[in-house]
């Protein structure tokens, strides 16, 4: 079930050109062909086919915002907003093109210098090269200064050591942008930390097991080990000791990401559950006509669209080049909440059939939930912002 939404722009969202909008129909057109027919063998297979990313990169579909001279398309991150999107409306949670194309491949263009663009850069908006972020660990989570994974100096390379887990696109990745500890000083524990690009063919790097999760089945979620892996310095993204800046600048639009899929997932939850219970019946009649079936979808309508205002407002200034750490903040936070009451709300209207793996919004639900959890749990969200109102 992938209804149009009935309110697929509940206000005039005046940030689309009629270029994005052509871009929107392309890009939906490609999802229909070649995302939805494969969704359920995804799922079994726990990963996406490595296929659909060159797929994605020939028509101009990752890394829209990229220059050309490094192949991409030039364009804004409106586009990008649109793949997101997109990708929500036909309930997709594994293909993690807005994880590649606008959370890690930034970290290359904004902080490698030229040998490292033109290495890396071309192969990402093709989708040759499908990359993964190596920040979490097994004991640290939203507080990256705590990181224990190590890169020591050793003549001209860095010997890393370490793990790293619930990394995404883990077992498809070709090259990880890598956390480390350079400076093991816990009194330099925000300036001793450096970024570096790893290929996945490098000795000593060694994927893990694919993680099963509660949702998100079709994403090849795992663990990555770095055993004595030695990699070039040219390899280091910017200077060392400069990474946890880096992860600082780059969040901001990792959060807004997350709170664009939130609301997007939320409105397409509710216009499938719209036409459902126009169409299942009780009492003789369609729940649809039940007052506390209508007091329940409205209320849900109301927190979407409040939502999508919001996001909008924020992808206007993030598109504009305004810093909004703390309109992000709270957008990740309050997105994925609200998305997360929306389709519990919307999930029991489909009694029994909403606790089936079959049907969209249980799926949906499931998905959901690590929305709060990862670019930083919204309790680090509400601190973030605290901090930015001086308390």
């Amino acid at each position: 079930m992938s209804a149009e939404p009935c309110y697929e722009r509940p206000m005039d969202r005046n940030l689309f050109s009629e270029e994005h909008d052509s871009f929107r129909k392309a890009f939906r057109q490609f999802a229909e062909r070649e995302i939805v027919p494969n969704q359920n063998r995804w799922r079994e297979q726990g990963q996406v086919d490595r296929e659909v990313w060159r797929k994605a990169g020939a028509q101009g579909f990752l890394c829209t915002w990229m220059d050309e001279k490094y192949g991409g398309a030039g364009g804004d991150f409106l586009y990008a907003t649109v793949v997101m999107e997109e990708l929500a409306r036909v309930y997709e949670s594994g293909f993690a093109m807005g994880l590649h194309s606008d959370i890690i491949v930034p970290y290359i263009y904004s902080f490698g210098n030229e040998e490292q663009k033109q290495k890396w850069l071309p192969g990402c908006a093709s989708g040759e090269i499908v990359t993964a972020l190596g920040m979490t660990e097994p004991g640290t989570g939203s507080d990256l200064a705590a990181i224990a994974t190590t890169a020591v100096k050793d003549g001209n390379d860095y010997v890393i050591n370490g793990s790293k887990t619930f990394i995404s696109n883990g077992q498809l990745c070709d090259i990880v942008v890598v956390a480390a500890k350079t400076d093991p000083n816990p009194e330099n524990a925000h300036r001793g930390i450096s970024l570096f690009v790893v290929e996945a063919n490098r000795k000593g790097f060694v994927k893990g097991k694919r993680l099963h999760k509660m949702g998100m089945a079709s994403q090849d979620t795992s663990e990555l080990f770095f055993e004595d892996c030695r990699v070039p310095a040219a390899n280091m993204l910017g200077v060392e000791g400069g990474g946890f800046m880096m992860m600082m600048q780059k969040l901001q639009q990792e959060r807004l990401c997350v709170a664009i899929g939130a609301v997007a997932g939320a409105e397409q939850v509710l216009a499938d559950t719209i036409e459902y219970t126009k169409e299942r019946k009780a009492f003789g009649k369609p729940i649809s006509k039940f007052q506390n079936t209508q007091f329940k979808l409205v209320e849900s309508l109301a927190k979407v669209e409040v939502g999508r205002a919001y996001v909008d407002k924020v992808v206007a200034g993030h598109v504009a080049g305004q810093q909004l750490v703390k309109e992000c903040s709270m957008a990740k936070f309050w997105t994925t909440d609200m998305a997360q009451e929306v389709i519990d709300t919307c999930l029991q209207f489909f009694g029994g059939y909403g606790y089936m793996l079959e049907y969209p919004v249980t799926r949906a639900f499931m998905d959901a939930r690590v929305q709060r959890i990862y670019a930083g749990t919204n309790e680090i969200m509400k601190v973030i912002v605290a901090k930015q109102l001086g308390l």
